[in-house]
């Protein structure tokens, strides 16, 4: 479908995370979201990128991501100039990026409207979530207000965050009451059981000026620092501006800082296909099983007894398993890593421990 695009719509595309939970494939040298973790040809970067360039004009679309990715991203996607690709020079959290992302928008064009994307999740029915941005995008025409989109839960997922919205409201876009940090089981069960809970997708939509404001009001001393270098922002002053001022800002998430704390704080829920590919299980979920629920990435398998294992491999070897079951399997060049399915929360901090004792580079 095509679609026509506008110019005051922008992109904040997240780029800069580890994706530490999907070692030994994703590195902090090659993190997952520039690797084809599920095998179709494109990395998340690069499918994430084509996704919002259906919608928002691809010169409008700022990559935030850590100096060592920027040749990764101009390697994936050509078309992207240096001037849209804004490193960090220090690992902070999300809410200082957003908000060096926002000014740099506002600045460009004081109309701008923004949708803030992490670059690692697999959305299927691209048609369905553009249209929900379409609706977002316009209904700041009205309204100045912070929106988020919530994902219509299909089980009491304790892995996820939690967003409350007012039942009163019968619109498509409600009121938020109040979000909730990944709950325990009994109480994901009573979220999904009221029926006006959805799982926080950490997608934003909101006008450039309208966030900026919020960060003033909220988060003062990190507005402030930032307010110091407008002049420096979009010119050739700005990365020396940051080496020197960025590590200064609070290392705060934007839902912590800005949307648990404000007032005109709104709510799309979706039903649409989502996967933010958190863990190796989640990203099981996407792929197809062979007859014995096995996985396979890049691999094949003889297997005998063998059932419900998810497997990766180096060059698509051939693995030979006897007797295993519900086991993540999986191999770079350098280590191979078997964990129970059971225990994979467990795998980031057993990627530390091997950087510990073998080396950074492995991690």
């Amino acid at each position: 479908m095509s679609r026509r695009k506008n110019d005051k719509y922008y992109a904040i595309l997240m780029a800069g995370g580890v994706g530490s939970r999907f070692w030994p494939s994703s590195k902090a040298s090659n993190p997952k979201q520039f690797i084809d973790i599920l095998g179709v040809g494109e990395s998340l970067f690069q499918i994430t990128f084509k996704r919002l360039s259906r919608l928002i004009p691809s010169e409008n679309i700022l990559v935030l991501t850590n100096r060592k990715y920027v040749d990764k991203i101009k390697n994936q996607v050509p078309e992207i100039k240096d001037e849209q690709i804004v490193p960090e020079p220090e690992m902070r959290n999300t809410a200082p990026s957003i908000l060096l992302g926002a000014l740099k928008i506002r600045k460009m064009n004081p109309e701008g409207r923004i949708v803030v994307a992490p670059c690692d999740h697999w959305i299927q029915q691209e048609d369905e979530f553009l249209d929900v941005l379409e609706t977002a995008f316009e209904s700041l025409e009205n309204q100045d207000r912070l929106l988020t989109l919530g994902v219509q839960p299909d089980s009491p997922n304790t892995g996820y965050g939690y967003i409350e919205f007012d039942k009163a409201d019968k619109g498509e876009i409600k009121k938020v009451k109040k979000f909730t940090e990944k709950p325990d089981l009994a109480t994901a069960e009573a979220f999904l059981e009221a029926g006006n809970y959805v799982w926080n997708a950490g997608i934003f939509i909101w006008s450039a000026d309208f966030i900026v404001r919020n960060f003033r009001k909220h988060l003062p001393g990190m507005y402030a620092i930032f307010e110091e270098g407008l002049d420096n922002l979009n010119t050739e002053r700005e990365n020396d501006f940051l080496k020197e001022n960025y590590a200064k800002s609070d290392n705060i998430s934007i839902d912590y800082g800005i949307m648990e704390k404000a007032r005109d704080v709104y709510v799309i829920p979706v039903s649409f296909s989502w996967n933010d590919l958190g863990t190796w299980t989640s990203v099981q979920k996407e792929l197809s099983k062979d007859e014995n629920g096995n996985t396979l990435i890049n691999t094949r398998l003889e297997a005998d007894n063998a059932t419900n294992n998810i497997i990766s491999t180096f060059n698509g070897k051939i693995v030979a398993l006897k007797g295993l079951s519900d086991f993540i399997i999986v191999e770079d060049e350098n280590v191979l890593m078997i964990v129970p399915k059971s225990e994979e929360q467990e795998i980031k901090k057993l990627r530390e421990e091997v950087m510990k004792k073998y080396g950074n580079d492995l991690g």
